[in-house]
């Protein structure tokens, strides 16, 4: 405040001086010093400044205007706020808290510790000796999630967390906590352990599904929708790092659609929530205490929490547990072709819009995209009625969708929009077996 009102009163001042002469300048702030001793009373001085005087008003208006005051020291208002400005201000930290607190107590319910036993050592001693000093800087949080094994005639080779997605006993987690382990332990909230009697796992997409039963009835967690998340949005993450369980961290979404080398079909989230070793396969909730995500891996270079996380999306991650739970692995839909996003550099290449679909550079010779009609170079804007808006989104919405179905496709090819109708194969055989 005090600068605020030094810089306006010097900015006038300034003025002045720029369009008097130097022997106005003097005689002007001297007849204006005189004028403030006679007239100048503490009424007269509102917030640092001096209030014109009915004098003031007749004589020429840099009297005033000339004189730099100091700004007054704080009053016991400033010092001593009333309840209502305190009130006003702790409002926005206070509703934050509270949608903190609230999301958690929602969603704490359905997040399980899960115990892996049995895991073959060899196979990561071995991995770490190949990755060497070209370690990979995004790594899975398995490495730092071998908590020191109890007396046991078990060995405890994993430590991770689920989330209970629905009441007869469907847990999610990551495939790299429960990899070839010989016996999984679910933990629940209410400290009971359980074995799972169902373990699958993708290791395309480090998604795993597990069945459990428990005589008391499993609170399954509300889901989001992934699709609808935004840089920027409030998530919150619960697992059990370092064996803590229901641990409970906040932050936000960081960015979307991103790769990972570890994982070859991985369109992860980022998040700064702090993710630390036993939260894989924990949940990322949203404001709603809906799961919107499962925590996955960290980039770091410490094997701990760095600032950078990464979550599945759940929409990819509930459709992967679903088809191991059916199928008892995952069946991905496929239609043939090479596809590239139009970004401005290959657009140019092309003579194309950037961005404005995403480019078929390739069509693989009897597959289901050539019996369609699609061509090289045609620009796929629309797939099953949703427009398409990258490379990414466009393969999971082929994938999802069941295989040997027919589905509508828009290109656009030159000047001309087509609608083709192309029936679904499978990734192995893009081909439709015929």
């Amino acid at each position: 405040m005090f600068s605020v009102l030094v810089t306006l009163v010097l900015g006038d001042r300034l003025a002045a001086d720029d369009a008097a002469s130097p022997d106005d300048v003097v005689s002007e702030a001297t007849e204006a010093s005189e004028a403030t001793k006679e007239s100048e009373s503490p009424a007269d001085v509102v917030g640092g400044a001096a209030k014109p005087s009915a004098d003031d008003d007749k004589s020429s208006p840099s009297a005033t205007d000339s004189e730099i005051k100091l700004v007054d020291p704080p009053t016991a208002e400033d010092l001593n706020p009333t309840p209502e400005v305190v009130a006003a201000l702790q409002a926005g930290p206070r509703a934050l808290s509270l949608a903190f607190r609230l999301a958690a107590k929602r969603a704490t319910p359905s997040v399980v510790v899960i115990y892996s036993y049995g895991q073959d050592s060899d196979e990561t001693e071995q991995e770490e000796q190949q990755t060497g000093e070209n370690e990979d800087p995004l790594p899975l949080l398995e490495r730092a999630e071998i908590p020191p094994p109890p007396p046991a005639t078990e060995k405890l080779t994993g430590l991770g967390s689920g989330v209970i997605m629905s009441e007869d006993g469907l847990v999610i987690t990551n495939n790299h906590v429960i990899n070839n382990a010989k016996r999984v332990v679910v933990q629940l909230p209410d400290e009971t352990r359980v074995d799972a009697q169902v373990v699958r796992g993708d290791p395309e997409s480090d998604v795993a599904m597990l069945r459990v039963t428990s005589e008391q009835p499993l609170t399954p967690i509300a889901v989001g929708d992934s699709d609808k998340l935004e840089i920027g949005d409030w998530v919150l993450a619960i697992g059990s790092p370092f064996k803590l369980e229901a641990t409970v961290s906040a932050g936000i979404i960081s960015g979307k659609d991103r790769r990972l080398e570890r994982i070859p079909r991985s369109s992860m989230l980022q998040t700064d929530a702090a993710i630390n070793p036993g939260n894989s396969g924990g949940a990322l909730i949203d404001l709603d205490g809906k799961v919107v995500g499962i925590s996955t891996a960290i980039a770091t270079r410490s094997g701990f929490y760095q600032g950078v996380g990464f979550a599945i999306p759940i929409n990819q991650a509930q459709w992967i547990a679903q088809e191991l739970d059916r199928h008892g692995e995952v069946r991905r839909a496929a239609i043939g072709t090479t596809l590239v996003e139009l970004k401005p550099r290959i657009a140019k290449k092309f003579d194309l819009e950037p961005y404005s679909g995403i480019l078929v550079y390739q069509v693989i010779k009897g597959s289901v995209a050539e019996k369609a009609g699609i061509q090289a170079l045609d620009v796929i804007v629309g797939f099953a009625g949703e427009r398409v808006r990258d490379s990414n989104s466009l393969q999971e919405a082929i994938e999802r969708q069941p295989i040997g179905s027919k589905q509508p496709i828009v290109i656009q090819r030159g000047e001309k929009q087509i609608e083709l109708m192309v029936e679904l194969a499978t990734v192995e055989d893009p081909t439709g077996g015929e």
